[in-house]
């Protein structure tokens, strides 16, 4: 089979070209279809409210195309691990994708019910989970950051570890995705880094391929959704692709790393639960307005300010993270 680097170069063009060749008419093609765009909370920011208004959503499902068609073409279709991130990026593409579509149908962003939503990622969690944990020989470690060799076997709670470790990156990232170009670039930054870790071992090479075709149709992506943006990802693209990132943690056994390398993600999620478990407890908040994106907006910075240093953040984590691979687990 050709080099793996080299396969990885074919999708993550072809990946790219496709997002940015099919782009506009793709956008079109939904606008028609959307006729108020994606819903938007109205105790959001004004400004955000009218510079979002009329936006439409679902672009995730264009992202999605792109990785499987490139992974089709390029991927090796015999391994495990590449079909398993398929099935994972597609099925949580679609139930995103139904979220998206109640929302866009009845002018309403709340969407399915999170216990849906919930159910629908667990199933298949466990799944996917259950037959990556035979395809990895059982191994049931969870290695811990910073401290050489530190891992503890945790037998077959490993797999609803991995469940969770999916369930919650993909609602992170979901969590994350409200500003123009915010959740894409780190999305890129830590598929990169991935790719990385996953050439370092062998047996996981062939996730390479799949995470350059991420890394390129995120490019293409962000070429119509940096601000102000033409399309947004919608729930179809960030409740897959942080699906995806999460198992990838897991194959890799990397879950900890990603915590870093994918820390903005962390972070924008706890701003969530914090503020939601301390107004419950005293009636007030913590942030103005969460997630903390939104905090700062209340704020008064601008949105490409924000945008901006988040990414900074992201590549800073980022570098981290890879120091920590080579110093710890190599």
């Amino acid at each position: 089979m050709v080099h793996t680097i080299t396969r990885a170069l074919l999708t993550f063009f072809t990946s790219f070209g496709v997002v940015l060749l099919c782009g506009n008419k793709f956008i079109k093609y939904l606008s028609k279809f959307q006729s108020e765009g994606q819903p938007i909370r109205e105790d959001g920011p004004q400004s955000h409210i009218k510079t979002k208004r009329g936006t439409p959503t679902m672009g995730g499902i264009l992202i999605i195309l792109s990785v499987v068609c490139s992974c089709v073409l390029f991927g090796n279709l015999n391994n495990i691990f590449l079909i398993l991130s398929l099935t994972i990026l597609i099925v949580f593409g679609l139930v995103g994708f139904i979220d998206d579509y109640k929302k866009v149908s009845q002018h309403d962003y709340h969407g399915i019910s999170a216990k849906l939503r919930i159910i629908l990622q667990i199933i298949t969690s466990i799944i996917c989970c259950c037959i990556a944990y035979k395809y990895m020989n059982y191994d049931s470690r969870i290695y811990f950051p910073f401290i050489k060799n530190l891992f503890i076997d945790i037998g077959y709670f490993f797999i609803p570890w991995a469940i969770f470790v999916i369930i919650g990156s993909s609602n992170a990232v979901n969590i994350t995705d409200g500003l123009d170009g915010l959740t894409i670039v780190p999305i890129i930054i830590t598929s990169m880094c991935f790719f990385i870790i996953s050439y370092m071992k062998p047996e996981q090479q062939e996730l390479c391929i799949l995470l350059s075709a991420i890394v390129g149709a995120g490019l293409g992506f962000l070429w119509f959704n940096a601000f102000p943006a033409k399309v947004f990802m919608g729930d179809t693209g960030s409740l897959s692709i942080g699906a995806v990132l999460g198992f990838t943690s897991v194959i890799l056994k990397n879950e900890f790393t990603y915590a870093i390398i994918g820390g903005v993600f962390v972070i924008e999620t706890l701003s969530d639960i914090i503020q939601v478990l301390y107004y419950k407890k005293t009636k007030k908040r913590v942030f103005l307005m969460a997630p903390l994106h939104h905090h700062f907006e209340k704020k008064g910075l601008k949105e490409t300010t924000i945008v901006t240093r988040f990414w900074i953040i992201s590549f800073i984590l980022a570098i981290i993270g890879l120091i920590h691979v080579y110093v710890v687990r190599v």
